[in-house]
């Protein structure tokens, strides 16, 4: 099993980490992964892509994902700037970094406030990790624990703790809003 995940933010906003947390959190899990960023202008605000790919067998290819089983939006802006969903599998998920729902902006996906949500734990509006939590509630292919732990050793303590935290609000937030 593979499943490709694409990243889609702006410079500055912690794309390129996001992928690479996911990577590190797939070989917490004795999984194989693969994280690479792409940039157009390499600039604070210009548009970033970044990929990652977790499988359960070795990785050969080194190409950028075309075919996305998962697309995590960190600036919705971008929804009416970029084609950010070219690709995305029939059965894929979309996670928009958002108050508002998804088909209030058009789209067919979820929706979690990660800005609101990081800037409750860290004082700044980062969504990367609770966007991860909250692609670990709605995939279902990495565990939290396992993200928390990959956030656990890229950060300082205390930075490592807050967005722990904020994972795990996200995770537990679109949890509750499958339920309901």
């Amino acid at each position: 099993m593979e499943y490709q995940t694409r990243i889609h933010g702006r410079g500055g906003q912690g794309v390129v980490t996001a992928a690479e947390l996911l990577s590190v959190a797939a070989f917490l899990e004795d999984r194989y992964a693969q994280a690479f960023p792409t940039f157009g202008s390499e600039r604070t605000g210009a548009p970033v892509v970044s990929f990652c790919r977790i499988s359960d067998r070795p990785i050969r290819v080194r190409e950028p994902i075309t075919a996305p089983d998962a697309i995590i939006v960190q600036d919705v802006t971008l929804l009416r700037q970029i084609d950010v969903l070219a690709g995305l599998r029939p059965d894929g998920h979309v996670l928009l970094n958002s108050a508002r729902p998804a088909a209030e902006l058009g789209v067919a996906g979820h929706s979690v406030p990660a800005s609101e949500i990081a800037l409750r734990h860290l004082g700044r509006p980062v969504p990367n990790a609770a966007l991860l939590g909250a692609y670990c509630a709605l995939t279902g292919v990495l565990s939290l624990e396992s993200v928390q732990a990959a956030i656990r050793t890229m950060f300082p303590r205390q930075v490592a703790e807050a967005n722990a935290a904020a994972a795990a609000e996200a995770c537990s937030y679109v949890r509750e809003a499958a339920r309901a």
